[in-house]
């Protein structure tokens, strides 16, 4: 996915923009606990996510209702590798993202949820390479995903900012923004 400035900045529409602003602010930089929770639980309203969400940012790590719901992320996210049509020679990459799966589950796994926002990050620029192919290396790609569907635009932009995680610390934090896009991509 394209990281680098655009040349014509993008602005979130509408609504969207608030919730997107507190989860990760413009100028990137977070008070030292990360992004505010109370803005993960908005914005996962905007990706129609919310109830679900909720419950599940509550569980116990360790609870057979979350361990359930990562099986269904594992089955989904195979789903969306194995079923996406990819030219030939975009075939290797479709297999290599599709190995790097079980090693992000046992990172989950193991609660290493700052861990797991760097594979993740990786993993949604390999599936939106998949999914749009060349455009989703442009630097355009959010707006384009936006003119297709509003909450689709802003899972894609939530996928761009995660690498703003790397020096993230707090596994709370991580966990919270980390459930953000598993939970969409299970109800993809």
């Amino acid at each position: 996915m394209y990281r680098g400035q655009p040349t014509k900045p993008f602005i979130i529409p509408g609504d969207y923009k608030k919730a997107a602003e507190r989860l990760f602010p413009k100028d990137g930089l977070f008070k030292a606990q990360g992004p505010d929770l109370k803005a993960s639980a908005e914005f996962a309203k905007y990706l129609g996510i919310g109830i679900e969400y909720q419950r599940l940012l509550v569980l116990d790590k360790q609870c057979g209702d979350l361990q359930k719901f990562l099986e269904q992320f594992q089955n989904n996210l195979d789903l969306l590798i194995k079923k996406t049509w990819v030219e030939k020679s975009d075939e290797n990459r479709k297999n290599i993202l599709q190995d790097e799966v079980p090693a992000f589950m046992q990172t989950i796994e193991r609660g290493d949820f700052v861990k797991s926002v760097g594979e993740f990050s990786v993993i949604l620029d390999e599936l939106a390479y998949l999914l749009f192919g060349a455009q989703s290396e442009k630097e355009d790609f959010t707006e384009y995903t936006f003119r297709i569907d509003a909450q689709m635009g802003l899972f894609w932009w939530y996928a761009s900012k995660l690498t703003l995680l790397k020096e993230m610390k707090d596994d709370k934090v991580s966990w919270a923004v980390l459930l953000l896009g598993l939970c969409y991509l299970t109800n993809f």
